[in-house]
């Protein structure tokens, strides 16, 4: 599984939002048309589909094509694009009158494709596009814009705790936690167990912003929220002030000290892990492999997941990293693009190849349920995770509060202790408030 798309979502982000006008976006649930997507045939015709570079792999393309053209009996012409200088080169495509017809998305990036016109609305055939399914809350959410479904769920990429079942096993826990008591317990035996003052029972690095949305979303908070025209920022309520305050304390009780200033990649932390610095980290499936590449006595046996559990009771929710079919408004084939965008979130193709060929979380809750009951111990945490879901504001303004590390500094500067929870929170909200107003 490669990490290409999230790499680059935070500048492709911030890229299409400073290319594409402004609109008035909301996650909230998309209308659900009742028009049904042509089964008609299309001899003759063929169908462009832009696809990112690593989001697919090359047997799960084929297999989408090859049903495609069953069902069609049109042809595919798949042009592979890069991440450099992608938002430029899309946004100028999606503006001609010959763009191509369906196009590979970052979940977190149709807002701002949507707000310059250049997705179709696919609200008319939402229920058909689902196909029975319950798609995943973050995947949906994000490509709903006032009301209005834009693209049609790919696959996710769900962030779950990745530990060391050896290191915990010499600790004394035989088993991964289901509940925060478990979790703090159990992380506390592993902390008792390796005392070396550069070692983290659970390695948190305070510039971990999709963790610490984690707890925030656990206390009953939100990034923001919007009333008519009105944007509200989220972190400086009750519920706010809980989450950022439990995400203090579990950070400084499990992760090192250095660590409260630092983020994901200074230092790796999949290095830090590897290394035998850490009994866990947060991260996504793909990690798996790069933490057994990076120190090839880790195993598949030695690793384990589990969704990071909650004082709600239940698994914390995550931010899902992902990938999103659009449709382009300007398509001359929009009836053969609607064919593609049903046949890639069909059951069929999200159980056998997004899931269990590429590896990544299907799109819906039913089929990650049913992954998670195949899955291996190292990669069910990942399905189970996915199952509570959420995203960021549904706003192209929100890209460019992720690119100026704004989220980023909200969760260091408490963890550090450098500002309480309540002036960090002013700060974030405001310029939250200020951004997601100005973008309407």
């Amino acid at each position: 599984m490669k990490n290409s798309r999230f790499a680059a979502v935070g500048a492709l982000g911030l890229a299409c939002a400073l290319t594409l006008t402004a609109c008035n976006g909301s996650g909230t649930s998309s209308s659900g048309g009742e028009q049904k997507v042509s089964d008609a045939k299309s001899e003759g015709k063929n169908l462009t589909v832009w696809v990112m570079q690593d989001d697919y792999s090359a047997e799960s393309l084929a297999a989408m094509e090859k049903e495609f053209t069953k069902k069609t009996g049109a042809k595919v012409t798949m042009e592979t694009q890069s991440w450099d200088g992608i938002a430029t080169k899309l946004t100028t495509a999606l503006a001609t009158d010959t763009p191509p017809d369906v196009i590979d998305l970052g979940n977190t990036q149709v807002a701002s494709y949507a707000a310059s016109g250049g997705l179709m609305d696919l609200s008319p055939y939402a229920k058909d596009l689902r196909q029975g399914q319950k798609w995943l809350a973050g995947l949906e959410d994000p490509s709903t814009v006032d009301g209005k479904l834009y693209a049609v769920p790919g696959f996710a990429a769900a962030r779950a705790v990745i530990y060391n079942k050896t290191l915990w096993a010499e600790a004394g826990v035989a088993k991964a936690p289901t509940t925060y008591a478990e979790l703090t317990a159990d992380l506390d035996k592993v902390k008792a167990a390796n005392k070396a003052s550069d070692f983290s029972a659970c390695y948190l690095p305070g510039q971990n912003w999709y963790a610490g949305l984690q707890f925030t979303w656990d206390a009953g908070a939100e990034i923001a929220t919007r009333k008519g025209d009105k944007w509200t920022g989220g972190f400086s309520s009750t519920e706010g002030q809980a989450g950022l305050a439990a995400f203090k304390k579990f950070q400084n009780a499990y992760s090192r000290t250095a660590s409260r200033t630092a983020d994901t990649q200074q230092p790796d932390q999949v290095q830090v892990f590897a290394d035998g610095k850490a009994g866990a980290i947060t991260g996504t499936s793909g990690q798996i492999a790069q933490i057994e590449k990076a120190n090839p006595d880790l195993t598949d046996a030695d690793l384990g997941s589990f969704p990071l559990p909650g004082t709600s009771g239940k698994a914390q929710p995550v931010m899902l990293a992902g990938a999103v079919w659009g449709v382009a408004a300007k398509s001359k084939q929009s009836d053969l693009a609607l064919q593609w965008t049903k046949v890639a979130a069909s059951p069929d193709i999200q159980g056998t190849w997004i899931g269990g060929h590429d590896g990544w979380s299907p799109i819906s809750a039913e089929g990650n349920t049913e992954a998670a009951g195949k899955a291996t111990a190292v990669k069910k945490g990942f399905f189970e995770a996915a199952l509570n879901s959420r995203a960021t504001p549904a706003s192209p303004a929100w890209a460019a509060l992720e690119a100026d590390k704004s989220i980023n500094q909200l969760f260091s500067t408490i963890a550090s202790g450098k500002k309480t929870p309540a002036e960090a929170a002013q700060i974030f909200d405001a310029a939250a408030e200020k951004a997601l107003n100005a973008a309407g």
